[in-house]
């Protein structure tokens, strides 16, 4: 038991208004002096085991402080009195504290009143924990009792080894007696006629005894082994190997569950259909859907059949030859790999059929799916293998090297990882697909466009549409009254070609709103409001803070109209008006280039691209996957650092995903400076990053393909010449109208004269004619990429119609290369400024030499007026100063003025909502590199995620505390269903964070173990607790949680331990850099999705009002 205790004057203080405030036991008392001569009236307080006494109860210090553990208190006789004061010591009541520990006085008080001393009494006995100390003496007297047990025992044991000793050499003894027995038995049977001995009984015996002893002495040995054998690392192995196969069974007892759901609830009954009078579907449709999902299914049932052999044979589990059986049939699971995105894309397509769609509602309705789509089991047959492959490691790693099954396990491990890096890329490639379906089964009305398989997914959120009729008149607090009124709240979905802008109705269900599919390709992004300064000066003055921005749109058929929308913070608006820019230029490039060749169809890779086998064909310094970005090229799978930064800089098309993976991974493997460096080449010689083949094919002619050559560019900024010409033209063929919207729409001054894109002649026809272009040299060895931005195609076709002279020409291409390379560096600097500020924050003179370089950009006389109206929009990202966020900081919501009790469960839900999300939000996505939180210095590579987590645990302590200060079962009841309340809330509010925090308190040993409080808390609160506790389950890798997450909308707090855990396990499988010194891109890629997602979260904020009433 605690002797003493270390307390300081704040500990102590603190400590005693604590007492006075909250005390158990409060009230006015005599003290008998040191000196035993005196009483004193001091006023005491007794909180927990310590008791304070002080001066009078308006004191702020206390005088003193006892502690009563192990005390002991007890009533106490009335001293005898003298005749003069016999009738005031009648009046009073002493008791006594004696303390136990050593030279310690013991304690004397009295009171005025035999209940108020009786209440002293009891609460000073409670709180000494006497009861305490005696079941520790009495375990302890168990314990020695015990010992002397176990010391007998042991003592026995030693005797019972000293007499199989003993044992033994009286064998040994026996052994020779026998021995000479024998002997002398063949000297008698030498001699017949000496008479048989009379010892023949005795003989018998010995040997009856010997027998004996030798099989006790043998079962002796043989559980001695057992034993050590039980306790060995081998035989702990061996468990965990078993355990590791029945779980397997249960896998595979699912997967087959899972295949005969969609045999049976799918396939059959859609073959019955395609069968019918009209039917909804074809049979060809159907197997193309379908694929070989059947034969798939009655492999794995012979494979399960075979486990359950060797599960009755237990415990001699041999699986070698199962896994011989399934590796020669797994072509049949490369065949639908390859044709996995092949059947989605027939599926979505299938889908635009009224009939069907409606057909397949019922399907997927029924009690064994379980809500599930036809998409999900159809994805479930691409992650099986990567589940073997995960088995088989647990296996072998309880597997010895010398086990008899270890070579072919290993072979089968081999051929199963083969497989999985083949399916790898197809999993990737039609995730994008099933993400398009998902959400197009969440709108009501459907959406045709994300049928389109070639629609690529690129962020969602929640944004408030202004209608146009409040133009210039957005406040604050109109945009509170239009966000709590849900009236102007829209759930936005950004894909590469489509805005879709929708309303959240009942049910999670969404609406498309009238004009809410936007094509791209007609839009115009208006970031900064325009107007004159008077209009300006007025919008400053109001509290908007620029957070808006609008979306002009120019349909081709209908009535021009324009989208305003307002994020919640700048850092929220900046990351969607970045993917806006992006998406529309990669689209109106993709659009020219594929007017640019009369050959190529929409499912092909333009024929420039396809032409320059960089793009496709491994190197030593590169490696390819087999799936396509959004540009439709092949994604980097390793690299060196070299070709990542000639990618960033190609001209012709620059995908949104590997924009966002390189800036997020880019200080794993390079500099900032580099980076720049780079940028600041190609703005500088643009010429250098050409290739000849590709220019060739850029400025091609159908009709000629004569080569002229001529005399080499005259700019100064186009430093290297020409070696080898393009050809001589190049024929278009498109309509004024398409090209209109495919074009910027500026003036181009080339030659002295201004260019208007929109007014390029056409013939008769409607076909546009093209003079051929100049002759031109090309120094082949050092150019790279051409066709770039849509106004650069557009400035050299419109520059061709014109019939200037040779040098116009040569003019007018150079002029198109250097508008290619300054739109793509300030395409890639506004990016990193907006999404990545964090860089420039903390390295001042990466921030300087940007805006030296740009101030440079901007007096560049050849400049266009939009290009110098981007670099002015980027000095400015840099220069101006961030006013934060309008919320309410960590540490005043933390402040505690008022108790939990006096607050509704729906304050303290959304503050403690609005804490989580504050303390989840500022964690950079650097700290989720390199695996930081799991190493030594962890406080200083990761401090926010550190933060993060120890956060999470306050929490969660605080609740359990909640619940047991209360010693009244009723009001730990009463807390335990607020709580539950709480956490309810805390899912509607999407703060999934909050919901683990208090169920994981709820788990713990010293709330479950509380049974006759558990016994008196209702069925609801418990079917509530249940319903929570299997959305945060960790089964399944957080299987549901990620569902939800899925589904939900922002803002939202995630857990982020599940977050931690994919990061975890990408790190551990693979290396940064493979042996031949690449970056290994392809991880950085799957670190990069996690951290966009974690960042979706992370930029949309909550609307809620800080309480600091609410502690």
């Amino acid at each position: 038991m605690q002797k003493g205790i270390r307390l300081n004057d704040g500990h102590i203080t603190y400590l005693a208004l604590l007492a006075k405030k909250d005390g158990t036991r409060r009230g006015c008392l005599s003290k008998k002096s040191s000196d035993n001569t005196k009483w004193h009236s001091k006023w005491f307080a007794l909180l927990q085991n310590m008791l304070f006494y002080f001066e009078n109860d308006s004191s702020s210090r206390p005088s003193g402080l006892y502690l009563l553990e192990g005390c002991v208190c007890d009533r106490a006789p009335s001293p005898k009195p003298s005749l003069s004061a016999k009738e005031c010591l009648e009046k009073q009541y002493y008791f006594t504290v004696t303390f136990n520990h050593d030279n310690q006085k013991a304690l004397e008080l009295r009171t005025e009143d035999v209940k108020d001393c009786d209440e002293w009494v009891a609460a000073i006995t409670q709180a000494s924990y006497r009861n305490l100390a005696t079941e520790h003496e009495t375990l302890m007297q168990k314990y020695l009792h015990l010992l002397q047990i176990v010391e007998t025992e042991k003592t026995v044991a030693k005797q019972l080894r000293q007499q199989i000793e003993d044992g033994e050499i009286e064998i040994e003894r026996l052994k020779s007696e026998i021995a000479a027995l024998l002997k002398d038995n063949i000297k008698i049977q030498s001699n017949p006629e000496v008479p048989p001995s009379e010892d023949d009984t005795e003989i018998k015996k010995i040997k009856k005894v010997q027998s004996f002893l030798r099989g006790w002495i043998c079962r002796r040995k043989w559980k001695t082994i057992i034993q050590d054998y039980i306790r060995s690392p081998h035989a702990e192995s061996m468990r965990k190997r078993n355990q590791v196969v029945f779980s397997m069974l249960e896998a595979e007892a699912e997967y087959v569950q899972q295949l005969h759901i969609l045999v049976n609830n799918f396939l059959r009954p859609l073959r019955m259909a395609a069968s019918s009078k009209k039917p909804p579907i074809t049979h060809d449709d159907v197997s193309s859907i379908f694929l070989n999902s059947e034969t798939i299914m009655f492999l794995h049932q012979i494979f399960y059949q075979g486990l359950k052999a060797r599960i009755a044979s237990w415990p001699t589990l041999v699986l070698a030859d199962l896994f011989d059986i399934l590796l020669p049939m797994l072509n049949i699971y490369q065949e639908f790999v390859r044709n996995h995105q092949y059947s989605l894309q027939i599926l979505a397509h299938c889908k635009q059929n009224r009939d069907f769609d409606k057909l397949l509602k019922q399907y997927e309705a029924k009690p064994d799916c379980e809500e599930r789509t036809l998409e999900t089991f159809l994805t479930y047959p691409m992650f099986q293998i990567p589940r073997y492959i995960l088995t088989l490691h647990e296996l072998l790693a309880h597997t010895p090297h010398e086990h008899v099954e270890r070579n072919s396990l290993d072979y089968a491990k081999s051929k199963l990882e083969e497989l999985s890096r083949i399916m790898h890329d197809e999993v990737s490639e039609t995730e994008n697909i099933r993400k398009n379906l998902a959400i197009e089964r969440m709108i009501v009305e459907g959406c045709e466009v994300l049928l389109d398989t070639s629609q690529t997914f690129v962020r969602q959120g929640s944004l408030i549409q202004v209608p146009m009729s409040e133009k210039g008149k957005i406040t604050r607090g109109r945009l509170g009254s239009l966000s709590l009124k849900k009236e102007g709240e829209r759930q936005c979905f950004l894909f590469t070609k489509h805005l879709i802008i929708c309303t959240r109705g009942s049910g999670g269900k969404l609406h498309i709103t009238k004009n809410g599919v936007v094509s791209l390709i007609d839009c115009t992004l208006m970031e900064e409001p325009e107007g004159t300064d008077d209009e300006s000066k007025e919008r400053s003055g109001q509290d908007t803070e620029h957070l808006d921005f609008k979306v002009m749109v120019e349909p081709k058929d209908v009535q021009p109209f324009t989208v305003i929308l307002v994020a919640s913070s700048r850092q929220e608006k900046s990351a969607w008006t970045s993917d806006i820019s992006q998406c529309i230029d990669n689209i109106r490039c993709n659009g020219l280039m594929m007017n640019a060749f009369e050959e190529n169809s929409k499912v092909t890779v333009p024929q420039m691209i396809k032409s320059d086998t960089s793009l496709y064909c491994d190197d030593v310094d590169i490696r390819f996957s087999k799936m396509m970005n959004s540009c439709k090229v092949l994604q980097i799978r390793y690299a060196s650092v070299e070709r990542l930064l000639e990618r960033l800089t190609d001209l012709r098309f620059l995908s949104i995903d590997f924009l966002n993976t390189f800036l997020h991974s880019y200080r794993v493997f390079t500099s900032a400076a580099v980076v720049l460096d780079k940028l600041i080449t190609i703005y500088k010689k643009p010429i250098s990053a050409i290739p000849a083949r590709s220019l060739e094919l850029f400025f091609a002619s159908s009709q000629n393909n004569k080569l002229l050559y001529g005399e080499p560019p005259t700019s100064p900024r186009a430093s290297r010449k020409f070696s080898s010409p393009p050809p001589l033209s190049i024929t278009k063929t498109s309509s004024p109208n398409r090209r209109r919207k495919l074009s910027l729409n500026i003036p181009i001054i080339t030659g002295g004269k201004a260019l208007d894109l929109a007014a390029l002649s056409c013939s008769p026809n409607g076909y546009a004619s093209m003079s051929p272009f100049s002759k031109t040299t090309l120094d082949i060895n050092k150019l790279y990429v051409a066709l770039s931005a849509a106004s650069a195609f557009a400035i050299a076709t419109a520059g061709a119609n014109e019939g200037t002279p040779t040098k116009e020409k040569n003019g007018d291409k150079e002029f198109v290369i250097r508008r290619a390379a300054t739109n793509r560096v300030l395409n890639v600097l506004r990016h990193w400024v907006s999404k990545h500020s964090q860089d420039f924050e903390l390295n001042s003179e990466l921030k300087m030499r940007v805006i030296g370089f740009l101030e440079e950009v901007m007096h560049d006389p050849e400049l266009l007026t939009q290009e110098r109206k981007a670099a002015a929009n980027i000095i400015r990202t840099l220069t101006q100063e961030d006013p934060g966020d309008s919320q309410a900081t960590i540490e005043e919501i933390t402040k505690m003025t008022e108790p939990f009790e006096n607050h509704s469960a729906l304050e303290i839900a959304e503050q403690l909502t609005l804490l989580d999300h504050l303390v989840f939000k500022v964690i950079p996505y650097e700290e989720f590199f390199g695996q930081g939180w799991m190493k030594n210095d962890k406080n200083e590579r990761t401090p926010y995620i550190i933060k993060t987590t120890k956060h999470f645990n306050d929490i969660s302590n605080r609740i359990a505390s909640e619940i047991l200060q209360w010693d009244d079962v009723n009001m730990r009841v009463a807390v335990i269903e607020k709580w539950v309340a709480v956490a309810d809330i805390c899912r509607c509010l999407h703060n999934y964070n909050a919901v683990l925090e208090i169920t994981s308190s709820l788990n713990r040993s010293s709330i479950f173990r509380l049974k006759k409080t558990w016994l008196k808390v209702s069925k609801q609160t418990k079917t509530v607790i249940d319903k929570l506790q299997k959305l945060v389950s960790s089964e399944g890798r957080f299987k549901n949680l990620r569902e939800a997450l899925k589904n939900c909308d922002p803002p939202c707090v995630p857990y982020l331990g599940m977050y931690l855990t994919d990061l975890a396990f990408i790190e551990e499988g693979t290396p940064n850099y493979t042996e031949d010194n690449l970056v290994n891109f392809s991880k950085m890629r799957m670190i990069s999705h996690i951290i966009r997602e974690i960042r979706q979260f992370q930029q949309t904020a909550y609307k809620i009002d800080s309480q600091t009433k609410v502690r």
